[in-house]
């Protein structure tokens, strides 16, 4: 199995790089390509199973979306293709429309998927999150200046159905992107630490048979003890 990561030096707030960490250990022979910002990345002339992009800065995101601008049409056809790709935090931002900061300024984004952000970086939101996908329950951490809002013909996707804590925004319960196998979301934790069976689910789909997540004992009963606790209607979810 290969994963790229784009641009560790730059996209590893909170800790992110830790879910690529994650699955390595959960699989024996995984081939980690670590693209730095000013290498041409890997994915533009070989397919990896797994593209792998975490949270950055404001000041990244201009820089990252520059970065990606000439390979818009490579990433296309590796998500028509298949090509599985996860990129949580912020990141997910960078595929979408533009970026509205509170004073009316724009940062045009790579345009793929149809959503805009607004952004006021006097308001941070801080919150938990649980919430469901493909019969598994995701839980995990969100820590933003953002929320971003569709705002094509056609809704993309969301990536999780959300049970308590915010969605993409506040006024919707779908969590993230999905397209394919392009999974974008907001959530933050490391999200497949926190989640092991999310993590074996992401192996699995990648091909690899039999997947069992690492410490399996102890990342199941933290995961098991933390959806029980985000369940309890006692527990708040802002902070």
């Amino acid at each position: 199995m290969k994963i790229e990561i784009l641009f560790p030096e730059i996209c590893n707030l909170y800790g992110e790089l830790e879910n690529v960490s994650y699955l390595r250990k959960s699989c024996d022979g995984a081939e980690i390509i670590e693209t730095s910002v000013n290498s041409v990345p890997y994915f533009v002339n070989e397919e990896p199973d797994l593209i792998y992009m975490g949270t950055m800065t404001e000041k990244m995101q201009l820089l990252v979306i520059e970065k990606l601008r000439p390979y818009i049409g490579r990433i296309r056809e590796l998500i028509d293709r298949g090509v599985h790709f996860l990129i949580t935090g912020n990141a997910l931002e960078v595929f979408g429309r533009y970026i509205e900061d509170a004073d009316g300024s724009r940062t045009e984004c790579l345009g793929m998927i149809d959503i805009m952000t607004k952004r006021d970086m006097n308001t941070r939101f801080n919150s938990l999150y649980l919430g469901n996908f493909e019969g598994m329950k995701i839980v995990g951490f969100k820590s933003q200046f953002t929320h971003s809002y569709w705002c094509g013909e056609a809704d993309p996707a969301g990536l999780f159905d959300t049970e308590r804590g915010p969605g993409l925004n506040p006024q919707i319960t779908e969590e993230g992107i999905r397209i394919k196998n392009f999974m974008a979301t907001y959530i933050i934790g490391p999200l497949l630490v926190l989640n092991p069976p999310l993590a074996e689910y992401l192996l699995r789909s990648c091909g690899v048979s039999e997947p069992e997540a690492a410490f399996t004992e102890a990342a199941m009963d933290a995961y098991e003890t933390r959806v029980k606790e985000f369940s309890d209607p006692k527990r708040g979810f802002y902070y």
